[in-house]
């Protein structure tokens, strides 16, 4: 990623510059707003890193970002604020001071995930039709933009739930595109009974589906929800039964909007074929 940096805390600056460039990161440093804003507005910035002081509320500086920045990057407020209070100023995460390294290692991958998905659903040059129940990508990344607003104006819990047959490449290969794309057919089948009437689900990829998860009850609801999808794929062996391959499923809660993954499990379904010849 390329990262900013703006902090006129020289030392931490200089530390968090040091530990994002061993990590492969293309970083740039400066002590002054302005500087950093223009920055922004270039679109040249993945990721910016920054301390509001000697503010102590970083609402104004973000309210400029929001008005002047049309290439939204990934915001982590820096210094003595929490999770919560860095999304409800409209930031994606808060990184605290003193530097933790395990939190920092967490912040650049939540980082690179939420970017990363974020280009995918907006990637335009590709898209899946809405049918029986499951919405287009297009459609799919306006609702999860939306959600990402959402959370940051009103302070609301979002996930984005994504399963997806990981081997279907291999699948393709060893057994057609037919055996292929039935074991994904017979996963957004599964999906489609077993969601809420208020899951939006949709298709995201060839073989990967995703349900955005709104305003959930209780803090654990998400994760329940995860949960239960992915232990219900060990009684699902009709996705495993277009041809000799076993299928692997991958469930990955991904949380909106630090792209912190909350959950994540992969499920070896074996294939009828394989087990009727052994």
């Amino acid at each position: 990623m390329r990262i900013l940096l703006i902090d006129r805390d020289d030392m931490f600056s200089g530390l968090l510059a040091s530990k994002m460039r061993a990590a492969g990161h293309d970083v740039v440093e400066t002590r002054i707003k302005n500087d950093g804003l223009e920055q922004m507005i270039s679109g040249k910035v993945d990721a910016v890193y920054f301390d509001p002081s000697p503010l102590n509320d970083p609402k104004a500086i973000l309210y400029q970002v929001r008005r002047m920045v049309h290439n939204f990057p990934y915001l982590v407020l820096t210094g003595d604020f929490s999770r919560a209070q860095a999304i409800k100023a409209g930031c994606h995460d808060a990184l605290r001071k003193p530097l933790d390294p395990e939190a920092l290692t967490a912040s650049l991958a939540n980082g690179e995930r939420m970017i990363g998905l974020i280009r995918r659903l907006g990637d335009e040059s590709y898209d899946f039709p809405s049918s029986g129940g499951v919405i287009s990508k297009s459609a799919f990344n306006q609702l999860f933009l939306s959600a990402m607003d959402r959370v940051g104006r009103y302070g609301e819990n979002a996930h984005a739930l994504f399963l997806s047959v990981s081997n279907y490449e291999q699948i393709k290969f060893d057994d057609g595109k037919y055996a292929a794309d039935y074991a994904a057919s017979r996963l957004a089948q599964m999906l489609v009974r077993l969601r809420r009437q208020s899951d939006i689900l949709a298709q995201t990829g060839v073989s990967e589906f995703a349900l955005l998860l709104q305003r959930p009850q209780t803090d654990t609801e998400s994760f329940d929800a995860a949960r239960r999808f992915a232990d219900s794929l060990d009684a699902r062996s009709e996705i495993a039964s277009g041809g000799m391959t076993d299928v692997k499923i991958e469930v990955s809660l991904v949380h909106i909007p630090t792209g912190a993954l909350d959950f994540y499990q992969e499920t070896v379904i074996p294939a009828i074929g394989a087990r009727r010849n052994g």
